[in-house]
């Protein structure tokens, strides 16, 4: 069962970056994901903008506030 890794718009969750991969899952297009250890201790796969992707290191806050298209990365 496919399974998407887009981000939605109704979507709130913060937590820590733990892992960044790039994959070319259509064999045209490269998508970047992190998996975020969220504040429950759960995990969760997402994708994001290259830009935002490039930005991140393990171990940076991410936050994705509802009504927000994108997560942000939060200040240290």
């Amino acid at each position: 069962m496919f399974k998407s890794r887009k981000v939605r718009k109704e979507d709130a969750w913060d937590g820590i970056v733990i892992d960044k991969t790039r994959r070319a899952t259509d064999g045209s297009n490269l998508y970047h994901y992190v998996e975020v250890r969220l504040q429950d201790d759960s995990t969760l796969k997402v994708r994001v903008a290259k830009p935002l992707w490039e930005s991140l290191t393990i171990g940076d806050h991410l936050v994705k506030e509802s009504g927000t298209s994108e997560p942000t990365k939060a200040p240290r």
